[in-house]
């Protein structure tokens, strides 16, 4: 009984669909209900004719990750703006994202001074690096060319890939 308990216990990243423009409300909301969100923000600079303005943008609209347990997981979709768990085709529970890839996207998206980017990963696989310098020094992920630009990329295997513009002499080449 004790270790079915535990079970239930265990807190895993699953993500989360919400309304549209609604992310920051639900983490905001998850966050005064004691719940550990990640919601992708980065701080962009709009121009507009007569003026710039700094602001937050979301880098997957209508996403939030929440870090809960099966308990918490039930109530989060309690919260009206909250739509449901992103599920894989075939299956009928969330699916759980690895830990090691939730911990490398924020990580880049916290400490990356360039934009992060995210789409569906059309990307080939490339070679596995290492950021060696600079303010994502440590992150591992692909070396992939897009444009004829060197991209650092993360895939979360259930979403796509984040990517982020780096010169490829910040990387060193790593073993598989």
């Amino acid at each position: 009984m004790a270790k079915e308990l535990k079970v239930n216990s265990e807190r895993r990243w699953l993500a989360a669909y919400t309304r549209m423009h609604h992310e920051k409300k639900v983490r905001d909301r998850l966050t005064e209900m004691g719940i550990t969100t990640f919601l992708p923000v980065q701080t962009v600079v709009r121009q507009w004719s007569d003026r710039k303005k700094k602001m937050e943008r979301v880098l997957i609209p209508m996403m939030i990750f929440v870090h809960v347990d099966r308990a918490e997981q039930l109530e989060v979709l309690q919260l009206p703006a909250v739509i449901r768990y992103v599920v894989l085709r075939g299956e009928h529970t969330p699916a759980a994202i690895p830990d090691a890839q939730m911990e490398a996207f924020r990580f880049m998206v916290d400490f990356s001074e360039s934009p992060v980017n995210f789409d569906e990963c059309n990307l080939q696989p490339g070679e596995k690096v290492r950021v060696v310098r600079g303010p994502l020094k440590g992150l591992t992920g692909e070396l992939v060319t897009v444009g004829g630009k060197s991209s650092i990329v993360i895939r979360i295997e259930l979403l796509g890939c984040a990517a982020v513009e780096m010169n490829a002499s910040m990387v060193e080449r790593i073993g598989e």
